[in-house]
């Protein structure tokens, strides 16, 4: 799994968690509100704010009818046509973004919104729908740019073919999101260790394209699994109207996400198992080992009765305890006293 850069940013299993604040279409074709979508995602420290780019009529078929789950008796064309974001925001939500200090990404849909979308991203986000969109995959691919694709909605077999023709027309920078395609998803069905299957199956990045309503649990367990990037949608109140405000986070809640993913980053800390500083007194201290709990004069044999393994404190500490047997029956060397650590010193040989 080799890391690559997004602009300045590397991304890879030994990097910190890329965290994407999904704004998609809650910007309600509003553009000081999309703004203020990417100043709370800044404020809550991601990485990168993320918009969509489409045209209904590069989408949907025209007669197409609606979609229950969006709770909107509209055609399902029409409620696109009206999440439309339009494409002269692109260059001024490009520079607000950098003025926050977060990248601009936008997944485009379609050929013609890549286009206008490719001087301004340094990565395409794929969304799950599009996954399997092959000609649109080689299409992106051209550009050069790193891949992040969701895969909500298809079976391994699918998403195997999907990187599959990625890599033979040269992608090599490439994170695959374990995502579901329900909105929101039920905690019970995210599945997040579908992430461990993906690095093993395909041997490449991955992560978690999140819709469930819990702002922690599934991200959380993501990073522990090794996840290079994590999406969350935002919105700056659930009850705005427009479908994706519902299910995404506010900011409130983008804030203790973020946090939990730096909190869980540095309770995995590394593979190597060694006393480290913050030990160090009770390394000392705390460890047991063999001492003296009478006086013992040069000598006498050493008994049981004489030794015993304990914690040394501020005393110096005696031998270790795997050697208790050898020291029961050895010859005092000279005088001992009570609580002292022995020492091979102490035994006269």
């Amino acid at each position: 799994m080799a890391e690559f850069h997004i602009r300045n940013r590397p991304i890879g299993p030994n990097e910190p968690t890329f965290v994407i604040a999904e704004a998609g279409s809650n910007h309600n074709g509003d553009l000081e509100l999309a703004k203020e979508l990417i100043d709370r995602a800044a404020d809550a420290g991601a990485d990168a704010v993320k918009f969509q780019t489409f045209r209904a009529e590069d989408m949907y078929v025209e007669d197409s009818g609606d979609v229950e789950y969006l709770e909107d008796e509209r055609p399902i064309y029409e409620i696109i046509k009206d999440m439309e974001m339009p494409y002269e925001w692109i260059p001024e939500l490009h520079g607000y973004c950098h003025e926050q200090g977060v990248e601009f990404l936008s997944t485009p849909f379609d050929e013609r919104s890549a286009k206008e979308l490719d001087e301004y991203v340094p990565a395409w986000k794929v969304a799950s729908y599009t996954s399997s969109h092959i000609p649109f995959l080689e299409h992106l691919a051209g550009t050069d740019k790193p891949i992040i694709m969701s895969t909500g909605a298809h079976e391994l077999s699918e998403v195997a073919e999907s990187v599959s023709a990625l890599r033979d027309v040269g992608v090599s920078d490439l994170v695959v999101l374990q995502c579901v395609a329900a909105y929101p998803t039920p905690i019970s069905e995210i599945n997040v260790r579908v992430i461990e299957t993906l690095q093993d199956e395909f041997d490449v990045l991955s992560g978690l394209s999140d819709h469930t309503l819990d702002p922690v649990t599934a991200p959380s367990a993501a990073v522990a699994l090794g996840a290079s990037v994590v999406e969350k949608h935002i919105t700056l109140d659930k009850s705005m109207e427009g479908p994706d405000h519902q299910f995404a986070l506010e900011p409130d809640e983008l804030n203790r996400m973020i946090s939990a993913i730096r909190d869980t980053e540095q309770v995995l800390g590394s593979r190597e198992k060694r006393v480290i500083g913050v030990e160090k007194e009770l390394y000392e201290k705390a460890r047991r080992a063999i001492h003296a709990i009478c006086d013992i004069e040069a000598g006498e044999t050493i008994s049981s009765e004489d030794i015993k393994v304990l914690r040394p404190g501020e005393k110096e500490a005696g031998l270790d305890p795997k050697f208790y047997d050898e020291i029961v029956g050895e010859t005092a060397g000279r005088d001992i006293e009570t609580g002292n650590g022995i020492q091979w010193d102490d035994i006269r040989e």
